[in-house]
């Protein structure tokens, strides 16, 4: 099935009413249409479309830095054009920024999971263009790992952070223009939004059933595997266990100095986890946690990704490393003075932790989970677009 994403169908039939308006575009390297070329070109080179402003996530417009590496504001050499670091001395538009334009298109392919930070990065810009009177365009693009499953606890408002930045659970099943629309509404934000919908794409389509090209929006998310993998890999960043940042597997590969390998894949395989199986990984981190140091831990393979859930799958395997382990496993602090602990953030509140420290059984905590996720269904739905 052809696929027309939102930027496609917003160059054939919005761009052309746009004509004498000042914009800005905020993009990444995956904002790419079906013949690889960025939104960025599209539009500068588009004759009705006055591109006066870029805005660049994290890794940068071009996906030049690394994950946690601040951005600079520079010069775009393609353009020209003033590139806004939303990832460096702000996280949002300044009303300097922001001066002079009539909207802002945003066009960032989300993963579909709560702390993938384009998404907090789409949210304070509309929350910045609404007291500064600009327009919101957002272009949606396809949920990558389905626009069906949630799975997750709730975030709690007051763990509202970069990384969750408002309620919702850890996979949200929501392409970020449905998303956009929720936020806007419920949870008051208040711009002028309008989110131009895809044309072809179903709900229960990963990016692979797609005909799209797969461009990683993230240097650590270079497959889709890693990103089926990552609403349940990313709290490993929470802890002092490597996510496999530097070894050729980011989010695929889980390990430490201090792991039986062998023990544990054969611990985690006895529990028949449903889609996934284990086996002994050894990896050399080339950058991130124990860089240069031999990890020995687990690769973990999706065998079934419809059945397989991600969370519940991470939340088993930190079980069995932290009563392995309990004299080397640990939390990581929280990462400046003042600030709440990691896990905490990327969790959305302290039950997961307090869970796993307690030995609470993970089928308990996942029940937990249950009427913040009816609540949150119920209050989505009439954003769904597709």
């Amino acid at each position: 099935m052809t696929i027309q994403l939102g930027l496609e169908v917003f160059l054939e039939e919005t761009a052309a009413g746009l004509a004498r308006k000042r914009l800005g575009l905020l993009a990444c390297p995956s904002s790419v249409d079906r013949d690889l070329r960025n939104s960025v070109e599209r539009l500068y080179r588009h004759p009705a479309i006055d591109l006066v402003a870029l805005f660049g996530p994290e890794h940068g417009l071009r996906g030049e830095a690394q994950a946690g590496a601040p951005v600079a504001t520079y010069q775009d050499a393609l353009t020209g054009l003033p590139v806004h670091s939303l990832y460096g001395e702000t996280r949002r538009p300044s009303p300097d920024m922001l001066r002079g334009l009539d909207a802002i298109i945003i066009d960032l392919q989300d993963g579909g999971v709560r702390f993938y930070t384009f998404l907090a990065t789409a949210l304070y810009a509309m929350e910045a263009a609404a007291p500064a009177g600009c327009a919101v365009i957002l272009l949606d693009r396809p949920a990558p790992i389905t626009g069906e499953r949630v799975e997750g606890p709730m975030l709690d408002a007051d763990f509202a952070s970069f990384v969750g930045p408002c309620p919702m659970p850890i996979r949200y099943g929501m392409t970020i223009g449905e998303l956009a629309q929720m936020a806007n509404t419920e949870y008051g934000i208040n711009c002028d939004l309008t989110v131009i919908p895809m044309a072809g794409w179903t709900r229960e389509m990963w990016y692979d059933d797609t005909d799209l090209p797969f461009v990683p929006s993230s240097p650590n998310l270079p497959t889709l595997d890693a990103m089926i993998l990552y609403p349940g890999t990313c709290l490993i960043e929470g802890s002092n266990l490597s996510e496999g940042r530097g070894s050729t597997k980011p989010f695929e590969y889980i390990g430490a100095p201090w792991i039986d390998a062998l023990q544990l894949a054969d611990q985690l395989n006895d529990l028949d986890l449903d889609g996934a199986r284990f086996r002994p990984v050894y990896f050399v981190p080339t950058f991130s946690k124990y860089q240069g140091e031999l990890c020995a831990g687990a690769h973990i393979h999706v065998t079934d990704r419809e059945r397989f859930q991600p969370v519940a799958m991470i939340l088993n395997l930190l079980q069995v490393l932290i009563a392995n382990y309990p004299e080397d496993f640990a939390w990581r602090a929280p990462w400046a003075a003042g600030s709440k602990a990691p896990i905490d953030l990327l969790a959305g509140g302290t039950a997961i932790r307090e869970g796993l420290d307690a030995r609470t059984p993970v089928e308990e905590l996942m029940a937990s989970w249950g009427p913040g996720t009816e609540a949150f269904l119920r209050a989505r739905q009439k954003y769904l677009l597709y």
